[in-house]
């Protein structure tokens, strides 16, 4: 957990805050969390007509400001919760605007990305606390499964925790709903099992496609074509699974090469940001392509990818050629 969501649980605890915070990254749960969190102190009363919501592109900074004078109706503070507006990213008279509001007010920004060299970012940084919200590490995903399970009176091994977040990924809403499905289906029974994680949860499209890839290096194109039209059933959009596969390709190398210059699993895993929990699968993988293949299959995947931008190959076609090709016995 990173110091500046500890700072953000303390001003909670102490109901002190400061004027403005910027929650960003790509860890959408988390950002919900603390942003409900924040919401929820802030209006200790839960009086909502002291709460005002700005969503998207193109906010009009002067909404958000007159929510701003506001004073707050028959409480200590007010809340403005601003999400999505790329406002860190362009230019808007905002960053001048929060150094001189009322003390009453408080504004949560919610965003994706930022340009820290942005003014609004810095001024911000100035009067305010920022927390970047990006996926978990391994240790601290498992500590997480674990502690939604115990909330539940449920128990589960590490071995079966890395099963399920080898299923699920490492997106945190993904890993709650399936966990809310485990919850349902093991009922009264205490012990969560590899079994019931492999009867009720989702593998994640990614993780479909590591297993065609899986199927395409051991020469199984039956196993291979049979996943990707699975895939087409599901509505996955051809040029999506291209692009995964091609990825998985281009892991696939950067692990060989790793492993060729004598670098252990940790190793790979801090220079490819893959988690350690799933290297050894990688490594295993990489041992069915040599590095010419994979590099030969880059290649195709890119040219294919070529040549139905430019009209002359239906793009389901495409992505089966490169199955077929690299599949055959």
């Amino acid at each position: 957990m990173g110091i500046y969501m500890k700072n953000i649980k303390e001003h909670i605890r102490l109901g002190q805050f400061k004027p403005v915070y910027l929650l960003y990254g790509s860890e959408g749960y988390l950002k919900r969390l603390y942003k409900d969190k924040l919401r929820t102190a802030i209006l200790s009363d839960g009086n909502e007509m002291n709460y005002s919501y700005f969503e998207g592109k193109g906010v009009d900074t002067l909404k958000v400001k007159e929510a701003a004078e506001t004073l707050p109706f028959f409480s200590e503070k007010r809340i403005i919760v601003i999400e999505n507006s790329g406002l860190f990213k362009s230019q808007s008279d905002l960053a001048d605007y929060i150094r001189e509001m009322p003390e009453t007010t408080h504004i949560v920004f919610v965003e994706s990305e930022v340009d820290k060299r942005n003014r609004l970012y810095k001024a911000v940084k100035d009067l305010g606390t920022i927390s970047e919200m990006n996926s978990m590490d391994e240790a601290n995903l498992k500590l997480w499964v674990a502690t939604l399970l115990k909330q539940e009176q449920k128990k589960i091994t590490e071995e079966s925790i890395l099963y399920l977040l080898g299923k699920t990924g490492t997106d945190m809403d993904n890993i709650s709903n399936e966990v809310e499905k485990l919850v349902c289906y093991t009922g009264d029974r205490e012990i969560i099992t590899s079994q019931d994680i492999e009867e009720v949860c989702t593998s994640q499209i990614s993780g479909k496609i590591f297993i065609m890839v899986e199927a395409i290096g051991n020469r199984r194109q039956k196993q291979a074509l049979d996943l990707y039209y699975d895939l087409l059933a599901l509505k996955e959009k051809p040029m999506s699974i291209m692009f995964l596969i091609s990825r998985q390709f281009n892991i696939l190398l950067q692990v060989k090469n790793l492993l060729s210059l004598g670098f252990n699993n940790n190793a790979i895993s801090d220079k490819t940001g893959l988690m350690p929990f799933i290297i050894g699968k990688y490594v295993s993988q990489s041992k069915n392509f040599t590095e010419k293949i994979l590099k030969e299959a880059l290649t195709y995947c890119i040219d294919m990818e070529e040549q139905v931008k430019t009209g002359r190959m239906q793009d389901s076609i495409a992505v089966e050629l490169i199955i077929v090709k690299f599949s055959a016995a």
